[in-house]
């Protein structure tokens, strides 16, 4: 093509790279329309079976490969998939497509499959829609069986450099086919930051944009790309400007990681003085090691989804407990934070049969899900009273909007309490209570929740998709997505302000942003958890920062009447400390540029 090309998706694996477009037909194949002789029936059956023994053998391999390069966690993701094609209503359906309509196995598993999707696809589940993602991929994979090809028919001519491979479907199957030097990065149209191969792409460290909404068309094999997974950003042919000034941003995030790395983690404080908390935010066990590394004061946000997400049943009490406990063995001196199960929305498990909504994010999820299944929560409870025995672990709940959900809890705390005290398990009983300030609701409620909580901590991600009223993981919605709009500002000076001399954290990923660090810091807030990979960045950057002059900045930010003008004020007043360009080009979420913005 002759002009330079942005397509503009949602960033859901960070990194910036440049190479060669690849383009991957993932899909359900065209299947031709064949019968067999009645007396043929039979055989057809058997060669179906042989091919989904085949798939699940494979299946296998890629649990075992991802295992490896990404963790258990992640490589339950084939558990789930495998039990698919022992799913016997499914199996059962092709087998009587055979045998009713003397169909061939391949013309059969594609009636069935497209039945499936289509029902799935009407759905306003979330958790249905990642399933028919999981179902394209092994639809793929047995089809192709059936029809004697190999997938490397589909994944072959890559050529020498690493490729980024643009398809309609990233399922995770696909994501962990490549080898990791021969792929750069991922672009999809469909899927979101919390489907399955996003989670594969990121813990696997390769850049990714999903929910591309147009362009994918004018994207041809071998063109060059910039794919910018930390924005949400894919360039078409770059000019080589453009080019050198993604090269000259990696340099310089090299340059800056490594000074870093070369600093002695202290205490973390403002340049004149004032102290901040910094923690770390939790997703899977094996980001452990680096929080414990970066030398966090704790764990701010332990998510508890990847515990059940991709698997067949909910944990159980023990596994639970030997995780949190495990977790705080590590933080002998300091909090664990556990965020209660926030299922619903875009993450329900498998075990779950959700009720269908038609809008999922306003429905029954988070706090809500907890209150109404109290058995699935009282394990979660009992497990933390469990695991307080060896560290200071506590309890934070999502989605509150009143003082009554908190009370409901604590009730059902002391209720756990009582019954592992009758049952002589070890415990200790004083269970720290937090709430997230996420909603509107609970921003304006949120001296009174104050009053009844141990903690309050801000998830300034939702706080900003329900203030604007805007799908954070919607990528035709991006630019309107931005927590510098000054209703956000204002709703976190409120925050700060009700909170009064209450413990009040940040969690959301606004905290490593340098420009919302300094908004932040100015409002008054003293406790940040971040990433991992950012902690050591943020905390040199408060370092720079001059608390009484960041009071004056963010005072300016909270007048202003526009995003653009809230960001003129911060970015002035940042780059009166730092240089902002070496900042832009550390990998960090840049929240000033549109649908970028994506936890």
């Amino acid at each position: 093509m002759n002009a330079t090309r942005v397509l503009h998706g949602v960033g859901v694996s960070p990194g910036c790279v440049v190479g060669p477009a690849f383009i991957v037909h993932w899909g359900l194949p065209d299947v031709p329309h064949r019968v067999v002789p009645e007396e043929d029936v039979e055989s057809e059956i058997v060669r179906l079976r042989d091919a989904l023994d085949a798939v699940k053998t494979h299946l296998k391999e890629l649990r075992e490969r991802t295992m490896e390069r990404a963790g258990l966690e992640e490589a339950k993701i084939f558990e789930a998939q495998a039990l698919m094609l022992d799913d016997p209503e499914f199996i059962g359906g092709v087998e009587r497509l055979i045998r009713e309509n003397q169909l061939s196995a391949e013309r059969a598993f594609e009636f069935q499959a497209l039945e499936l999707r289509a029902l799935w696809a009407e759905s306003g589940n979330a958790a249905l829609r990642q399933r028919r993602s999981d179902l394209v991929g092994i639809g793929v994979r047995v089809l192709q069986q059936l029809m004697g090809r190999s997938i490397d028919d589909i994944l072959g001519g890559r050529g020498g450099r690493p490729v980024v491979v643009f398809t309609r479907d990233l399922t995770p199957g696909l994501t962990v086919e490549f080898d990791r030097d021969s792929v750069a990065a991922f672009a999809s149209v469909e899927g979101t930051r919390t489907g399955h191969a996003a989670i594969l792409a990121h813990s696997l460290g390769i850049p990714c944009v999903m929910g591309l909404q147009e362009g994918l068309d004018d994207v041809t094999p071998g063109t060059e790309v910039i794919l910018d997974g930390s924005r949400g950003v894919v360039i078409i042919a770059p000019t080589p400007e453009e080019v050198a000034d993604v090269q000259a941003r990696e340099a310089r995030r090299v340059q800056l990681m490594a000074a870093l790395a070369r600093e002695e983690p202290g205490l973390t404080a403002t340049a004149d003085g004032a102290p901040v908390t910094l923690r770390g935010n939790l997703d899977l066990p094996d980001e452990l090691d680096e929080v414990v590394a970066q030398r966090a004061d704790g764990v701010g946000l332990l998510r508890t989804e990847f515990l059940v997400l991709g698997r067949t049943s909910m944990p159980s009490e023990d596994e639970q407990a030997t995780y949190f406990a495990r977790v705080a063995r590590r933080f002998p001196d300091a909090p664990i934070v556990v965020r209660s199960y926030d299922l619903g929305g875009d993450k329900f498990p498998a075990p779950f049969r959700p009720p269908r909504e038609p809008n999922p994010f306003l429905g029954w999820r988070a706090i809500r899900v907890c209150l109404d299944q109290p058995e699935l929560f009282r394990g979660q409870v009992r497990a933390l009273l469990r695991a307080r025995t060896d560290g200071d672990v506590q309890l934070m709940l999502p989605l509150i909007t009143g003082v009554d959900e908190v009370e409901a809890v604590r009730a059902l705390v002391t209720s756990a309490v009582a019954d592992l005290e009758r049952e002589g398990v070890d415990h200790r009983p004083d269970l720290p209570i937090g709430a997230m300030i996420e909603t509107p609701a609970a921003a304006f409620l949120a001296g009174e929740l104050a009053e009844i909580c141990d903690f309050l901590s801000v998830g300034t991600n939702d706080l900003t998709h329900y203030a604007l009223a805007v799908d954070r993981g919607n990528a035709a919605l991006a630019r309107r997505f931005t927590p510098f709009h000054p209703a956000v500002v204002r709703l976190l000076r409120l925050i700060a302000e009700h909170a009064g001399g209450h413990a009040v954290s940040i969690c959301g990923e606004m905290a490593s942003d340098p420009l919302a660090t300094c908004l932040l810091l100015g409002l008054g807030f003293r406790t940040f958890s971040v990433a991992p990979p950012r902690i050591s960045l943020v905390r040199w950057l408060i370092g720079q920062l001059d608390a009484g002059t960041l009071q004056e900045i963010a005072g300016q930010a909270v007048r202003a009447g526009t995003p653009e003008a809230v960001v003129a004020a911060l970015r002035q007043g940042l780059e009166s400390f730092v240089d902002a360009d070496l900042l832009r080009a550390a990998e960090l979420p840049d929240l000033s540029a549109p649908g970028s913005f994506i936890d």
